[in-house]
């Protein structure tokens, strides 16, 4: 038995066998993780099965580790596929519900992305004050999500440059280098084999738009979580900006419009129910009935492709959306790593129908977007 095989073998066996089975050189697997990490928290839901007692003796290390903190470890150790069967264990055979119950193991955490996510995913367990605070703790870490895309998103779509009239005001980033060049021709000096600039010209920045309804329908399966987070939170930032008319949807088998709290990222986030099917035809409806100006509309589609309904059906109403002349736009992934995973087939066969189809980040989508606007 190799180093690798043993080290298994006792992940698998558990702490309760250390005087027969040590672990092997370095205590680590092929991806460098610790096995020593990786048995303290597998110890501290498996060994319940010892009772409480047990449990705290088990291991290879002291175990002082909370619901809280076990969470966000093993969130970091395992890949998402194992970690929702250890929460699911954890809620459903152990009772382990330290973290949903106690506010004060609330108000000790971090705010931040990954708590985010534990929130949204147990949301339907919390109740009182311990609801109150993970509102609390929504509001701030959305509200710091905004802070960061804002600006460059901002930036992307209120950034276009206006070619149509001149600007006052003197920058690099505004000169109308063809403007100037032509309307200074007339003092070249042949002599001197020199344009004289008399007078130069800055493109001014827009300031009056002729808005585009941007219509988001975001997929609420499970595997979808960061993309649900960004896009609510985009949404709420595409809502404050003058040339967009922005509408937000959320579905799995049914379609939810949540366009009426753009302006609480708090009650958009807390009204997502994570899980169930996936009937992405049937939103695509929902979301063609809000066209109103087709050339002027953006349906912006997030989601796995996966979809449970008939391919077929999928394909006719998106080739609808397109045909009618609005734009189709398919996000594959919306987290900050734009880590795609998607129906690839799925994707293929939009994107010959002519939607625009893509893994991106919310600043990407942003310039992507800017450019659909200017085109």
């Amino acid at each position: 038995m190799n180093t690798s095989q043993m080290n298994r073998w006792r992940l698998i066996l558990g702490g309760f066998a250390k005087d027969r089975l040590a672990f092997g050189e370095g205590a680590a697997l092929e991806n460098g993780i610790s096995c020593v990490d990786l048995e303290d928290v597998l110890d501290f839901l498996y060994n319940r099965e010892q009772g409480e007692d047990v449990r705290r003796q088990g291991g290879t290390q002291e175990s002082h580790l909370m619901a809280a903190e076990w969470i966000t470890r093993i969130r970091r150790l395992f890949p998402g596929e194992t970690v929702e069967i250890l929460e699911r264990h954890a809620l459903e055979h152990y009772g382990m519900t330290e973290l949903l119950a106690d506010k004060e193991v609330l108000e000790k955490l971090e705010p931040n992305q990954e708590l985010l996510k534990t929130i949204l995913q147990l949301k339907h367990l919390m109740k009182g004050d311990v609801l109150d605070q993970a509102r609390r703790i929504v509001r701030k870490v959305a509200g710091e999500i905004a802070e960061r895309l804002s600006q460059d998103i901002r930036r992307s779509l209120l950034g276009r440059v206006d070619r149509n009239s001149a600007s006052a005001i003197p920058s690099m980033r505004n000169l109308d280098i063809q403007k100037t060049i032509r309307r200074n021709l007339k003092h070249y000096d042949p002599e001197q084999e020199r344009l004289v600039l008399e007078r130069v010209y800055f493109n001014s920045r827009v300031r009056r738009f002729c808005k585009w309804r941007v219509i988001i329908a975001v997929d609420e399966s499970g595997s979808m979580l960061d993309s649900v987070i960004h896009s609510a939170v985009m949404a709420g930032i595409f809502a404050g900006l003058p040339m967009l008319d922005t509408r937000l949807v959320i579905f799995d088998t049914q379609v939810v419009d949540l366009s009426g709290y753009l302006d609480d990222p708090v009650a958009t986030l807390m009204s997502i129910q994570l899980g169930g099917g996936t009937y992405i035809a049937g939103a695509l409806q929902y979301c063609e009935s809000l066209v109103e100006n087709p050339h002027r509309t953006m349906v912006v589609l997030v989601s796995d492709l996966c979809e449970g309904g008939s391919i077929q059906g999928l394909l006719g109403v998106s080739r609808g959306i397109i045909e009618s002349g609005a734009k189709l736009i398919c996000l594959t992934a919306l987290d900050m790593d734009a880590n795609p995973a998607y129906d690839r087939r799925t994707a293929q066969k939009l994107a010959d129908l002519g939607a625009h189809v893509g893994a991106m980040t919310p600043e990407a989508l942003g310039d992507f977007m800017g450019r659909i606007m200017n085109a």
